[in-house]
This record gives C-alpha cells, sequence and structure tokens, in this order.
C-alpha cells in the first residue's frame, strides 16, 4: 500500500471525497514528523511509537578499496510497532 491506496482507503471510510482524505492523510503525518522532531517520540495506542535515535560517529570502511573513513554522527527514526498491531500481523 502506497499512500495513494492509503488516502482511498480513508475517502472509503469516511465516505468523503479525496480531497479531504488527502488532507486528514497529510495533517497526520505531518503531525507525527512534528512530534518526532519537537519530542523525540509519537506513540499512538495500539499502533505503535515513532522515535528518534541517536547514531554514534564510527569508523568505517569503503568496500571498494578497503580506506578507512569516519562516518559522523546522525539521527534517524526507529518504529517500534504495539503488542496489538504484532498479533493483527502475526495472524495475517
Amino acid at each position: 500500500m502506497n499512500k495513494r491506496d492509503l488516502v482511498e482507503c480513508v475517502a472509503a471510510e469516511i465516505g468523503g471525497s479525496r480531497t479531504a482524505a488527502e488532507k486528514a492523510v497529510k495533517a497526520v503525518l505531518d503531525s507525527i514528523l512534528d512530534g518526532v522532531d519537537r519530542d523525540g517520540s509519537v506513540a499512538i495506542a495500539g499502533f505503535g511509537t515513532f522515535e528518534r535515535k541517536e547514531r554514534a560517529a564510527r569508523t568505517g570502511r569503503n568496500p571498494r578499496t578497503g580506506e578507512s573513513l569516519e562516518i559522523p554522527a546522525s539521527s534517524t527514526v526507529a518504529f517500534r510497532p504495539a503488542a496489538a498491531l504484532k498479533r493483527t500481523v502475526a495472524t495475517v
């Protein structure tokens, strides 16, 4: 399922227009992005938690040349599914 499919499902579920569903999906996704950026995590009961993870700087190797290089510290986002989501996926 991609974003367009999600918008179509939301439109069908709410019985509204595709435009209204697209605005709703965009609002939810933007809110999750803002929450992770501002607070470090967003928890949605029964679905899961999006949280910012920090990666430390480390030394890596160029696989072509074998040369060592420094990989700088960075941030990423991790998703930890809730128990209800795990159960749903496990039964499929």
